[in-house]
């Protein structure tokens, strides 16, 4: 009951503050030129050629074109799914907390920071895709976490299935953290197999010889590969029906589209490497209002958290090796997996916005590193308090309704590679 109402309360939180402003701009910016024209050619009753945005699968720009049907084809249509589905990765980030930490307070503190950090403010506030893959991945790695402490995993993996499948429906990105999940499971089977023994095992190990005794490989098979890769192409039935052909077809372009190292450059793409360090964001909008005041979107990320969690998440990796803890084991997962699988992609156009799924999760690490039995308790609650006041210190250049000053821009743009 207490989880449910504190969820409600996170989404209804969240929603409100996203929801502000949201209209602003009135004209396409960024990327929704791509998927806006996109999600309106599924609304046409019959779908032309060629489709538009072929290189990413349907589902989240079925989700917009459902917007566009309900709320009009105009700004509110076009970007509120991404206002819903950002205020349910806020729950997902708590739900996950539950199941990391097994307690309310560090729980509800990981999605403060989530929100705080900037990324998810502003990805959720236009018709992008990654919003959409990022909160369905989040459900999942909820469900998955949960179910790792459970001595028969079947229900919880399945719904993790069924969540990674979604978010790969909306991005292939989704499939990230599906793969951590894999390997994780085929890791312990192994050690398992092996009769891997640790000579000091703790209640709080990340491997355990007992783990999960009834869980075989054929439901490992269910959980992990049959569910997520059929709701996966179920989202391709609304746009082909049943033509095995054509679904299949539609991979080969994804896969071809997404593989590619033909791609020229663009003015604010950034490598891999430097994400984590905030070095060049991407300029969503910069109009000039009038002489001296701009309308703005940047996506940077909040320096005060992401800046900091790369300290937490060396903490996170010090205490797996020294002590094998579970929490803090799978913080890295999940941090390092959705991040370090760009560097294995022969793409070589890639945008800090790839870094959301990694930078929402580093929140975990944050909590993790400021809840240890050294610390004590309003550690913490001081830390978000000063996340909240570089989100806030953020806003002129993270939404374009609030409108700023050029000197206030000046003062937020510390390093000359920000512009």
């Amino acid at each position: 009951m207490r989880t449910g109402i504190t969820a409600g309360l996170l989404f209804v939180l969240a929603h409100f503050a996203m929801l502000i402003g949201v209209t602003t701009p009135e004209k396409f910016y960024f990327d929704e030129v791509h998927y806006v024209p996109a999600a309106r050619q599924m609304l046409e009753p019959a779908m032309r050629e060629p489709m538009l945005n072929p290189m990413h699968p349907p589902l989240g720009k079925q989700l917009i074109a459902l917007s566009i049907h309900s709320f009009g084809d105009g700004p509110l249509g076009w970007r509120y799914p991404g206002i819903l589905f950002g205020s349910l990765a806020v729950v997902a980030v708590y739900l996950c907390g539950l199941a990391l930490f097994a307690a309310q307070g560090p729980a509800i503190a990981a999605s403060l920071l989530a929100f705080f950090n900037q990324m998810l403010f502003v990805q959720s506030r236009i018709a992008m895709l990654d919003i959409f893959a990022l909160a369905f991945s989040l459900f999942a790695i909820a469900a998955f976490v949960h179910g790792f402490r459970r001595e028969r995993p079947h229900l919880w993996f399945a719904l993790a299935g069924i969540g990674f499948g979604l978010s790969a429906g909306c991005k292939w990105s989704g499939l990230f953290a599906l793969a951590v999940c894999i390997i994780i499971v085929a890791v312990i089977r192994l050690m398992q197999s092996w009769r891997t023994q640790f000579a000091d095992a703790r209640p709080e190990d990340w491997y355990r010889p007992g783990l999960w005794p009834d869980f075989r490989w054929w439901h490992f098979a269910i959980c992990f590969v049959l569910v997520p890769v059929s709701v996966y192409l179920a989202t391709f039935i609304p746009l082909y029906g049943l033509s095995v052909a054509n679904i299949v077809d539609a991979q080969r372009r994804i896969l071809s589209d997404n593989t590619t190292t033909a791609i020229a450059g663009h003015t604010y793409m950034s490598s891999w490497p430097s994400w984590p360090f905030l070095v060049r964001p991407v300029w969503y909008l910069f109009d000039k209002v009038d002489e001296d005041r701009i309308a703005a979107v940047v996506l940077l990320g909040n320096p005060l958290i992401l800046w900091p969690a790369l300290i937490a998440v060396a903490i996170c990796l010090r205490d797996w090796i020294a002590t094998r803890r579970l929490d803090a084991f799978l913080i890295l997962a999940f941090y390092f997996g959705p991040y370090l699988a760009w560097a294995l992609l022969p793409r070589t156009l890639g945008f800090i916005y790839y870094y959301l799924p990694a930078a929402t999760t580093a929140s975990f690490a944050l909590v993790y590193a400021l809840k240890r039995r050294s610390m004590p308790g309003w550690v913490l609650w001081a830390y978000v308090a000063i996340g909240f006041a570089g989100f806030a210190a953020m806003l002129p250049i993270s939404a374009a309704f609030i409108g700023t000053s050029m000197a206030t821009f000046s003062r937020l743009m510390i390093f000359q590679n920000w512009i």
